[in-house]
């Protein structure tokens, strides 16, 4: 993955219709090509007239933002946030027929939420209570766009046909 600058566009590790039929083609490319890209377009534009900021990874901008002159804390944060936030949630996805294991993340899901299907439960309900098109990872939902269009329950729905519990397994045990 392309984690300095210059930042550029990865593929999805994916087809952009291999999601189907629970999130679409044509959201994916949206998101992908033009949503992710923008902001990485940004990013890089920032960037490029602040050559100091250069060295840092996107995870380092990230956490330094703050100490940046005031004009460079908005577009750094949220060119920078936009970037990992669309990576992060492209890398959490999988094709729903994809084999997946997350036995210490489903069992942490009992422990602490009584079952899997009760986490499943509590994410959907806490990612509804999001304003607008907000996120709820796995440690918050994303946009749901063009097939679910307002209808966030039923993307969250079908979103979980599609997550890579083994990616976030790895994450959550990190």
């Amino acid at each position: 993955m392309n984690s300095y600058y210059p930042f550029v566009n990865t593929p999805l590790p994916y087809a952009y219709n291999a999601l189907e039929p629970f999130i679409d083609e044509k959201t994916m490319h949206l998101h992908h090509d033009r949503h992710l890209q923008t902001y990485i377009d940004n990013l890089n534009k920032v960037l490029e007239e602040n050559p100091a900021l250069q060295r840092f990874s996107l995870e380092e901008l990230l956490t330094v933002w703050r100490r940046l002159p005031c004009r460079l804390q908005n577009p750094v944060r949220n060119n920078a946030g936009g970037v990992f936030s669309h990576r992060f949630y492209f890398n959490g996805m999988k094709e729903p027929a994809a084999p997946c294991s997350a036995p210490v993340l489903f069992r942490e899901m009992t422990c602490r939420f009584g079952s899997p299907e009760n986490f499943k439960a509590l994410f959907k309900e806490a990612a509804l209570s999001v304003f607008g098109s907000g996120y709820a990872w796995l440690v918050r939902e994303h946009a749901y766009y063009l097939k679910h269009y307002n209808m966030r329950a039923a993307y969250i729905d079908a979103w979980f046909h599609v997550v890579n519990w083994s990616q976030a397994e790895r994450r959550f045990c990190v």
